[in-house]
């Protein structure tokens, strides 16, 4: 095993997040805390009068089977904020594979590495083939697991508040949105997003 993943998975057994830790927040988390947490990654626009949160797994089939359409639709809205919160709830390697990402963003490649693993055909992952997918995407592993081992507390604390945020809102499984002030626990078509999205916008 490579120093690197081992820093990697050094950091999951300190972080308790496999354990799938009781004591979720008291109250439902605040729209700042689910919305706009500073150390969570945005894509489509930043400004937009609508946000979307999806909690997913890069291990959960159907969050990569629908990953281009909500890419698409949040592109061709236009003024969509998209916020992809990871939710690592199949294991250490989902753990692994969202921390990795995380440290990629801390390079600033933040959307080559998402996009890299949710493209992964095949549900499962290894620590070994995160490696090899993000490498072979052209970015630099050794740098990423330096940005996570630098970032250490940042990420663990990020993950950790999608995970309560996930726990008190009650979803089951992945995916799970937050569209405006509605929460969406389960799987949602091109259709039911849209409409989502305008139900939204309408209410402001």
């Amino acid at each position: 095993m490579t120093d690197r993943r081992t820093i990697l998975k050094g950091m999951l057994a300190g972080s308790g997040l496999a354990l799938f830790p009781i004591g979720a927040y008291a109250h439902e988390p605040s729209p700042e805390n689910v919305f706009s947490d500073p150390n969570a990654p945005v894509l489509g626009n930043p400004d937009g009068d609508v946000t979307v949160v999806e909690y997913f797994d890069f291990q959960c089939t159907y969050c990569k089977r629908d990953y281009p359409m909500v890419r698409d639709v949040v592109a061709k809205d236009g003024n969509v904020k998209l916020v992809m919160k990871d939710w690592p709830i199949f294991g250490d390697v989902s753990v692994y594979a969202a921390q990795a990402v995380q440290g990629a963003a801390a390079l600033g490649e933040y959307e080559t590495a998402l996009d890299t693993l949710m493209a992964a055909k095949g549900a499962r992952l290894t620590h070994e083939r995160v490696e090899t997918l993000l490498t072979d995407a052209g970015l630099d592993f050794d740098a990423i697991a330096a940005a996570v081992k630098d970032n250490e507390k940042k990420i663990s604390d990020l993950l950790d508040r999608n995970y309560h945020q996930a726990e008190a809102f009650q979803f089951n499984g992945t995916p799970s949105y937050v569209i405006g002030r509605t929460v969406y626990p389960g799987i949602l078509d091109r259709i039911m997003l849209e409409s989502a999205i305008a139900q939204a916008r309408s209410a402001g």
